[in-house]
């Protein structure tokens, strides 16, 4: 993620590192307790990102001072890119589910199970959020109720992160293919 000059990534050695561009220079290196996957995304001061042992951080873009991690009691990895829509932070897992958090306390709001990995970083657009499962489905998901809206069978795996413009859902799959749905 890019935010006023920083890049932020995360690394296996288990830091979140913030980049500044004029000098590409170390700015900050946040630790936690995981080797962190996901692209963090940066929403009014707070950066959110995930980790393979299962946790999504929220830490403070300033002090670097975590605000809270959830923890899903599954092991499972967190490389799914976090999207923040409103006051919720949605992501997915390797525990097969999609999850919607709340961003100032850390609660979970809903999750939504799939058949298979989540790895594929959600799009939120006009009150749904998409994603990709390795089940082979791309799916739609209401974002208050975290009930399913529709799903599409592709031939192969849905690791590529959707793009929604102008209300088409754009995505890839491991059979080859690029999607665009209205």
């Amino acid at each position: 993620a890019v935010s006023e000059g920083v890049v932020y990534f995360g690394s296996d050695d288990g830091y979140l590192y913030a980049l500044e561009l004029t000098v590409l220079d170390c700015r900050k290196k946040i630790k936690t307790d995981d080797m962190i996957w996901s692209s963090p995304a940066v929403s009014d001061g707070v950066i959110y990102t995930g980790g393979e042992g299962g946790y999504l951080y929220a830490l403070d873009i300033n002090t670097g001072q975590e605000k809270w991690k959830l923890w899903l009691k599954t092991y499972n990895d967190v490389s799914s890119s976090p999207a923040v829509s409103g006051c919720v932070v949605y992501f997915g897992s390797y525990d097969g589910h999609l999850y919607a958090v709340d961003i100032n306390t850390g609660q979970e709001k809903w999750k939504f199970k799939t058949g298979g990995w989540v790895e594929s970083s959600p799009a939120v657009s006009d009150g749904v959020v998409y994603f990709g499962s390795y089940d082979g489905h791309l799916y739609a998901v209401d974002i208050n109720t975290g009930k399913e809206e529709w799903k599409f069978k592709t031939g192969g795996w849905v690791r590529s992160s959707p793009a929604v413009s102008d209300g088409v859902v754009y995505f890839g799959s491991y059979d080859g293919y690029l999607y665009a749905l209205k």
